[in-house]
């Protein structure tokens, strides 16, 4: 069995199927790529158990066959020819491509595994990687908390909503959605980090989704665990909005980090009238910064950590954002254009 293909869309869609193998396994089949060409298109699939990737690409010939996945990648992007051929003979692949030769070993494909996507509960159409796009920040990555390593999709107010949460920060975001979805589930972080950009096709099951586009089709399994009522911790009662460019806020923020270390990100953020003043301490020095707002509440001097404001800012669109308050012990809700919400709590500066 032997196939023809061209460099560039070999070497592309390894790269992206080789995303999901892991490279150290004590399942030898699990480093390896499922290659499977029939009718003028290669099927490259991995998986690592718990998610199943497959890319295809236009090729000329038949070939069935699993090889090291990173082994093939690394082969595929250092070739300089147009075209590359692959070879089956003697249980081994051979690799041709200009004046190069590799020889590679193979494992039956009788023995990789697939992840059977079953029947989906729900069918949509969504560009699902602009929905948690900004959200995806907020992920824990606490495994003691496996159900916050990962986003939340559920429907909310006649809308399909993704939530992430660590417990120290909080986003979600919402989109028009006239079609039923099923009830809510978490997507592992690892899948959302695989999430074709645009509009695709997803289908929900208790237990899996599945993203499909038109070349690519991603079946993962879903996080079993129970979402928290993050509802609960959004304050309702935050009558204290302060206006401010969300872009010197931030750069605000980042030039008094200078004296922040791994003890001491800490930053005060003192509201009053129309300024915002920023002060940081730490065993490097301090810094002070005025940012200009809009603001007419009582004062209110809150704290927070200064890489966590860091990554709700960049979440938050828009050239203005609101900041709602209720005093320094309460979250701080982050709105700007759009649906996007993003909360932070705050601590002692």
């Amino acid at each position: 069995m032997t196939l023809t293909i061209p460099r560039a869309d070999l070497a592309r869609t390894l790269t992206a199927v080789t995303k999901v193998t892991e490279s150290r396994n004590t399942i030898a089949i699990l480093g390896n790529v499922l290659l499977s060409a029939t009718a003028g298109t290669l099927t490259v699939t991995g998986t690592d158990l718990d998610i199943e990737y497959s890319a295809s690409t236009a090729c000329e010939g038949e070939l069935s066959t699993t090889v090291d996945a990173k082994r093939l990648s690394d082969i595929a992007r250092r070739l300089v020819g147009d075209t590359v051929t692959l070879e089956l003979r003697d249980g081994s692949l051979a690799v041709k491509s200009g004046r190069s030769r590799f020889t590679l070993p193979t494992l039956p494909v009788a023995d990789f595994p697939r992840l059977d996507g079953g029947v989906f509960d729900a069918e949509f159409k969504v560009d699902l990687a602009a929905l948690v796009a900004p959200v995806r920040f907020a992920m824990s990555s606490e495994q003691t908390r496996y159900y916050l390593c990962g986003v939340y999709l559920h429907e909310a107010d006649g809308k399909l909503r993704a939530v992430a949460t660590d417990g120290h920060r909080l986003a979600h975001n919402s989109v028009a959605h006239p079609e039923p979805t099923a009830p809510g589930v978490i997507i592992p972080s690892k899948t959302v980090g695989l999430i074709p950009h645009g509009v695709i096709d997803v289908g929900i099951s208790k237990n899996k989704v599945r993203l499909a586009t038109a070349d690519t089709i991603i079946v993962s399994k879903l996080i079993d665990g129970t979402f928290p009522d993050y509802g609960r911790v959004i304050p309702a009662a935050n009558d204290n909005v302060v206006t401010v460019s969300r872009d010197e806020l931030s750069k605000s923020i980042a030039r008094v980090s200078a004296v922040a270390n791994e003890r001491g990100k800490a930053a005060k953020f003192g509201i009053a009238g129309d300024n915002i003043a920023i002060d940081m301490r730490s065993d490097d020095g301090s810094a002070h910064e005025d940012v200009p707002a809009s603001y007419s509440c009582e004062p209110i001097e809150i704290g927070f950590n200064s890489a966590y404001m860091t990554d709700v800012l960049a979440a938050v669109p828009g050239g203005e954002i609101t900041i709602a308050l209720a005093d320094g012990q309460t979250p701080a809700i982050f709105r700007g254009t759009g649906d996007v919400l993003a909360l932070c709590m705050p601590m002692r500066a």
